[in-house]
């Protein structure tokens, strides 16, 4: 474990606070490469426009011909918070934009049954509904023989997609949509390359509306005023921070719009019911609530049950009904940890039999258990990263029989291209594979030989490319706190930020006394510290190991409530060496 303070550019850090800037956090931000004070705004008017969104403009054509010729539009999701949120983005952005309501449908796969993404079985799941046109959400940029099943039934499709598209023999290889919308395709100029699959399609309706504005949709006597579409980015917040995607300047603002909305009441039904569901105030929302209450919520429903449920959560305008969604979320959530902690305790004995405790971890670890599930392979896999640093695949046999496998990686190891290296060199191993950098999953034939295979291979891979220093965790710090810093105010102003990948929340370093430990809930380390001269509360989530009488912590600060007053406790995130 290597703790490694932040470079701060000192005098950026001193123009942002000649600015303005609370002086900390002028800090803190110049860090993490915010250049200007400019680049703080994050009003509505500072957001990327679509103009270099390319297909944006022809997305619009299309989906204004087919609102004007009242044709049936069935948006195609995925089983996870983006996929979803993206489609309830869809669903209420296509009527805000004239759709009539029954026009509009949705279908979803099921993980176990149908796999990922736009299926030739999910096109034949649609056909029912009598649709003219497809617009998948989150996924279909490597969808090949679903669009082209699709457009063989007389259906046009739009994909709006943020995943990497598919390379054959080195040459990226799209499939023949009559539009696709994605700014990680070839030729696409729009700067916010890690934009969700929510902010696409969010982007989608923004180049609509501007077509039907061009139409004069809204002038002359009798016209509908513009529709807000601001209205919905509640769901582009949420949905961006639960994927988990690169906080750059534009998601940055997108997340901090959307925060504003639930700050000030002015949320989805669904939302607000994932809220009080979760027991969190929406007055004090953080990107935190996003990526650890209300996104494992919605995400449980496309692990263990269907992902139907968290879409209706987020499409329904009833409140009642959205509050018993949202309960019924909750369920399936506590569900899913129960679920996580047997697979989590069979994949330590599994490890325990892979790694000794004289051996030092493999530089990639692959685990595969007849009793794990299929739906929580990837929160397992994130685990086991987390705690050996070590890019990770876990699998689960799925309803079919395939092996079905979702991994985590760590920088410097880019996950999707470890697997188009290892499927070139083992043709046919793997049956389908696709992601990105840090999250990527893969479909294996049902032999136990092809997971060793595979293990060997995705190590063998990390070999090559993963050196000791890659290998050795680091936690990247933004130095001592200051004993003035240390108050309610200053926690109030961090949690106040947006802050997720790429843009990481401040984590303090300091070393400390150990007053008092002892463990809570038998997995939690309850701390009195003394920093900087004053006695502290801390705690140490997931932590049973006792601590020396004086240690170096990484921290972050947090804000306890307890009988109406809030005070401030350090969350230990790591000791230095």
């Amino acid at each position: 474990m290597i703790l490694q303070r932040r470079d701060v550019p000192p005098r950026i850090s001193f123009a942002l606070e000649q600015a303005g800037v609370h002086p900390l956090l002028a800090r803190l931000l110049a860090a993490r490469g915010v250049r200007s004070a400019e680049e703080l705004d994050d009003s509505l008017s500072r957001l990327l426009l679509p103009d270099t969104l390319k297909g944006s403009a022809e997305a619009g054509v299309l989906l204004a011909d087919a609102l004007a010729a009242r044709r049936r539009i069935c948006v195609v999701a995925d089983y996870d918070c983006d996929g979803a949120t993206a489609c309830a983005v869809a669903v209420r952005g296509l009527k805000l934009l004239g759709a009539d309501p029954s026009s509009i449908a949705y279908v979803v796969p099921d993980r176990a049954v149908h796999g990922y993404g736009l299926t030739p079985a999910i096109v034949d799941l649609a056909l029912p509904l009598h649709p003219d046109l497809l617009v998948t959400v989150d996924n279909g940029i490597a969808s090949h023989a679903g669009v082209a099943h699709a457009r063989a039934a007389g259906l046009q499709v739009l994909v709006t997609d943020h995943h990497l598209p598919a390379l054959v023999d080195g040459a990226v290889l799209l499939p023949e949509a009559d539009v696709i919308v994605n700014p990680n395709q070839p030729g696409c100029a729009f700067e916010s390359k890690a934009m969700a699959g929510v902010g696409v399609m969010f982007y989608v309706l923004l180049a609509t509306r501007a077509e039907l504005r061009r139409r004069g949709a809204y002038d002359g006597p009798g016209a509908p005023s513009q529709p807000r579409l601001d209205t919905l980015l509640d769901l582009v917040a949420l949905g961006t921070v639960a994927d988990v995607v690169r906080l750059d300047a534009n998601n940055r603002r997108l997340v901090a719009q959307g925060l504003k909305r639930v700050r000030s009441g002015r949320m989805q039904p669904g939302v607000a019911a994932l809220f009080q569901a979760a027991g969190r105030e929406p007055a004090r929302a953080a990107g935190f609530d996003f990526g650890f209450a209300l996104g494992p919520r919605i995400n449980a429903a496309g692990r263990l049950a269907d992902m139907t449920l968290g879409i209706e959560c987020l499409i329904t305008d009833d409140p009642v009904r959205a509050t018993e969604l949202a309960a019924q979320l909750d369920a399936i959530n506590r569900e899913r940890r129960e679920v996580e902690g047997e697979m989590r305790q069979r994949a330590e004995e599994a490890l325990a039999r892979l790694m000794p405790e004289t051996e030092a971890a493999p530089s990639a670890v692959t685990l595969f258990d007849e009793s794990f599930h299929e739906g929580v392979v990837g929160i397992v896999a994130g685990r086991v990263k987390d705690r050996l640093h070590r890019p990770t695949f876990v699998f689960a046999r799925g309803a079919d029989g395939r092996l079905k496998g979702s991994g985590r990686s760590i920088a410097g190891f880019h996950l999707r291209d470890a697997l188009d290296l290892v499927a070139k060199r083992h043709p046919g191993l793997l049956l389908r594979f696709g992601g990105h950098a840090m999250a990527a999953g893969c479909t294996l034939e049902a032999t136990q030989a092809g997971v060793s295979l595979f293990g060997a291979a995705l190590q063998a891979v990390a070999d090559e490319w993963l050196d000791a220093a890659a290998l050795l965790r680091t936690v990247r710090t933004d130095g001592p706190l200051a004993v003035e810093w240390f108050n309610v105010q200053t926690a109030t102003t961090l949690d106040a930020q947006v802050w997720g990948q790429g843009f990481e929340p401040p984590v303090f370093c300091d070393e400390v006394q150990v007053l008092q430990q002892r463990l809570v809930g038998e997995k939690h380390l309850k701390l009195k510290l003394r920093h900087a001269g004053q006695e502290r509360d801390a705690i140490w989530f997931g932590r049973v190991e006792p601590l020396p009488a004086q240690a170096v912590l990484a921290f972050r600060l947090s804000l306890d409530e307890w009988n109406g007053r809030q005070r401030v406790q350090m969350v230990v995130e790591a000791q230095g060496g």
